[in-house]
């Protein structure tokens, strides 16, 4: 739209959806195609000559103004843009949710719903930016300079310090909210530091309205109220040390996140009311408003800000599991061969429960559901003899490495680290043979006992040779091998969440001392009963988990067409072990049993690769490694894979490997450019 007819529309008596659509075509005539700031910088300047040359449009300009401060409520967008109503994780994702859904409309009084209108794009905060001082200066005298009998007249100011009552009642609010509240340290509740926030900003304000917004008395008590605002932050800060003990709630994550952002929000509308160049000081304000926008239409940037420490949490939860699945000497080795076969042996039951329960000819949903409660009660129970299945270790040993690499600055840590790579390792290898050297016999056994005494085996052998079909090598086998992988993370993630959230509520007390309990189980039965759920309420909710995705996630894969399955070692092992004993002896001369060899032999390292490196991103993210630290430690590992490439797989003979130093940052640094 040419300037000359952009400017010959302004109409102050217009009504309020045009008025407010003059002003969107307005901003966007100046940013133009959006690509290069100056432009818009150049076209501010051009409008500002228009206005200058045009005495008659600048008197209609000031009636526009008048009757747009007078039309619109400011408070909402200095004080409330960008933050959730209701100062919950929910209603804010609710409410991102309907702004990326839902058109708005220019026809509001609301300028917090309007300025996502009038500035809808991250372009418009780099053009803001760029605006030079001589250009501001012009803006506020032709533009926003008001006569003193117009509306406009004062509006700013009173604007910005009624955003600011608002923002501190927000922010004292949140403080005294019982969930922030009773979660501070014991010195920061003494201290009550939300408690004096209103005193001081009431000062202040008295300041503004008796002596202006720059007189000695408001600036003093400006200061006063910016050093409560951080004791305030520091206060709620402590609320972290509480959650990192007793449990993270997202939602609480959320609130402190929220009362951050007020802070700053309040400090910047200080600024705007009391800088000596409050044009730039309300420019850095508007360009903040912009960028906020931007993130309040992201739901992934809610979930990823809102849930980064639950994340860490749940890291550090399976990191606490996944020690015990870790062996550093022959004899940890020895014992995971032995715990092994014995996880082994059981999935050999699970295998004829699963071939047995083909027979009832059950619907796909309730044929999953009971695979999956077969597969949950023996992977239950196999946690409570505390036995093993490999392909569940990853994804809880993962964190548990890289827990080591929270100190990763002091000396060795790097190498200690490559040394918790080589006994997981390790330990999966043994895993892995103690489970598939238990589970082919014992099914194997199985399948002579029914022959023997039931006149057939486990399987009839059509449908043996279609068990060796689907877990042949050049099938879809290692597709979804890496999809079990997937499961097996999200099992640990389940594990991690329910045992933070069994935490964060304290249903471990809860079971030990409440009456109902203790007048059901008694106290002493009680106390061991909250105990067992403290130290098993992780395992349970992974095996249960696992063992229902497993059994229903093809289900609802095969109801859309998807045809997904999944292949877990141990279990297709057991399978293939049935399939070769219904067949019997002639199966060794087929090719198809040895291509499902080859699968089964593909099935165990996807299934452990893809969930621990799921795992290990989740974990090296919760600790926040940098690019450079993973540099140190991708060359440790290379150089432990050169020097002692059998520590990856055998036993070390002495209690500490000393084969490998750790590797100096500029060492690596230096190898890096040279390479």
């Amino acid at each position: 739209m040419d300037l000359a007819v952009l400017l010959d529309a302004l109409g102050p008596d217009a009504p309020l959806a045009q008025r407010h659509l003059w002003l969107i075509d307005l901003l966007r005539w100046v940013r133009g195609d959006a690509s290069d700031p100056q432009t818009s910088v150049a076209r501010v300047r051009l409008l500002l000559d228009a206005v200058q040359s045009r005495p008659e449009w600048r008197a209609r300009w000031q009636r526009w103004l008048a009757v747009f401060v007078m039309s619109v409520d400011v408070t909402p967008l200095l004080a409330d843009f960008g933050f959730s109503p209701r100062s919950a994780f929910v209603s804010e994702l609710g409410q991102r949710l309907r702004r990326k859904l839902l058109p708005g409309t220019p026809e509001t009084t609301d300028l917090g719903d309007l300025f996502d209108l009038l500035m809808p794009t991250r372009f418009d905060m780099r053009w803001l930016q760029a605006l030079d001082a001589d250009t501001l200066t012009r803006v506020r005298t032709l533009l926003l300079d008001a006569p003193a009998d117009s509306p406009a007249a004062g509006f700013w100011s009173k604007a910005v310090l009624d955003a600011l009552t608002f923002s501190v009642g927000q922010l004292s609010a949140t403080g005294f909210a019982s969930e922030i509240r009773t979660r501070m340290s014991p010195e920061a509740q003494a201290q009550q530091h939300f408690h004096h926030l209103p005193v001081h900003f009431e000062s202040l304000r008295q300041a503004v309205v008796e002596h202006g917004a720059r007189s000695g008395t408001a600036l003093l008590a400006a200061e006063r109220l910016e050093t409560q605002l951080d004791a305030c932050r520091q206060a709620a800060y402590t609320v972290y040390a509480h959650l990192e003990t007793h449990g993270v709630s997202v939602g609480i994550v959320f609130r402190l996140r929220q009362l951050r952002q007020r802070i700053l929000r309040i400090k910047r509308l200080l600024d705007c009311l009391q800088s000596l160049t409050p044009e730039r000081a309300t420019l850095a304000l508007l360009a903040d408003l912009v960028l906020v926008g931007q993130e309040n239409r992201s739901i992934r940037a809610l979930i990823a800000t809102s849930s980064h420490l639950t994340a860490a949490k749940v890291a550090e939860r399976s990191a606490e599991s996944g020690e015990h699945y870790i062996t550093r000497n022959a004899a940890e080795y020895r014992q995971m061969l032995g715990k092994a076969a014995g996880g082994g042996a059981l999935i050999g039951l699970t295998t004829w429960v699963k071939f047995g329960l083909y027979g009832l000819a059950l619907s796909a949903f309730w044929g999953g559901l009971a695979a999956g409660l077969n597969y949950a009660f023996f992977f239950v129970l196999v946690q409570l003899l505390h036995w093993t299945v490999a392909t569940k270790q990853p994804a809880v040993t993962a964190p548990a490495m890289v827990a080591k690499l929270r100190d990763i600055r002091a000396p060795g840590a790097v190498r200690h680290f490559v040394d918790e790579v080589a006994h997981l390792l390790r330990s999966q290898i043994a895993a892995i043979l103690g489970n598939v050297g238990a589970v082919i016999p014992v099914v194997l056994l199985i399948s002579l006992l029914l022959s023997a005494f039931g006149g057939a085996p486990m399987i009839t052998p059509e449908k043996a040779q279609h068990v060796l079909h689907d877990l042949q090598l050049w099938g879809p086998t290692a597709l979804f091998a890496a999809f079990t992988g997937v499961l097996l993370f999200a099992s640990s993630i389940i594990a991690g969440w329910v045992e933070n959230w069994f935490v964060f509520h304290k249903l471990d007390s809860a079971v030990r001392h409440n009456p109902r309990f203790t007048r059901a189980l008694g106290t002493e039965r009680a106390s061991r009963w909250a105990s067992f759920l403290r130290h098993n309420i992780s395992g349970l909710a992974a095996n249960i988990s696992l063992g229902l995705m497993l059994g229903l996630v093809p289900a609802f894969a095969a109801f859309f067409g998807l045809g997904l399955e999944v292949r877990h070692v141990t279990l297709s092992a057991g399978q293939m072990a049935a399939a070769a004993a219904a067949l019997g002896w002639p199966v060794l001369g087929d090719a198809t049993f040895w291509w499902a060899v080859a699968g089964v032999a593909v099935v165990g390292p996807l299934n452990l690769a893809v969930s621990f490196y799921l795992a290990f991103r989740l974990a090296l993210k919760a600790q926040a490694i940098s690019d450079l630290h993973r540099v140190r430690i991708n060359a440790a590992l290379r150089q432990r894979l050169r020097r002692a490439p059998l520590s990856f797989v055998l036993p070390p003979r002495a209690q500490d490997d000393r084969s490998v130093d750790d590797t100096p940052t500029h060492e690596v640094e230096a190898g890096s450019n040279g390479r």
